[in-house]
């Protein structure tokens, strides 16, 4: 049994002394996963929006940024979600002044999505001190452990992608 008093497993640190373990750096991930999401909690109540809303509007924000325009379906696309539920969501951001319709430049049947230069400043002054704070931690990194930490977080990724979520069988 470990201090938690759960049993030992791939989640819990061993009894093998100081020395730090693979467990060590998933335990890491994780703290640092609920803390984010814990972060990200209290910006959207800051904000009043929910994490769709908030996702769509950051993707939004750095498409300006880029210059470049974003149709609904193609913010559907990226948050994958329902033509039905992006006409919600692009509802709601236009009514809270959010976000614009603007005509198509070259299509007359569609329209590009735009934040408000009020909506920009919202979500950035909100996130300006997390982003400060988080950019102060990575610059606090040699070369090497930079490439180390992108090369994990890559390898990381590249698990959570591969995880089939089709149900076991049996199980459903």
């Amino acid at each position: 049994m470990n201090p938690h008093g759960a049993s030992e497993g791939s989640w819990y640190p061993s009894a093998e002394g100081n020395r730090p373990r693979a467990v060590d750096v998933i335990n890491a991930l994780r703290e640092f996963r609920t803390s984010e999401s814990a972060m990200r909690r209290r910006t959207r109540s800051s904000v009043a929006m929910g994490e769709t809303d908030l996702l769509a509007l950051r993707y939004l924000i750095d498409a300006e940024a880029a210059g470049v325009g974003i149709r609904p379906t193609q913010l559907a696309a990226r948050l994958g979600i329902t033509s039905a539920s992006m006409t919600s969501l692009v509802d709601r951001l236009v009514a809270a002044g959010h976000v614009i319709r603007e005509p198509h430049p070259s299509d007359r049947r569609a329209v590009i999505l735009r934040p408000t230069p009020g909506a920009d400043e919202e979500v950035r002054h909100n996130l300006n001190q997390l982003h400060k704070r988080m950019l102060e931690a990575a610059e606090s990194l040699t070369p090497e452990e930079i490439t180390a930490v992108m090369n994990f977080l890559l390898r990381m990724r590249e698990a959570v992608d591969a995880v089939d979520p089709s149900p076991v069988a049996g199980l459903r």
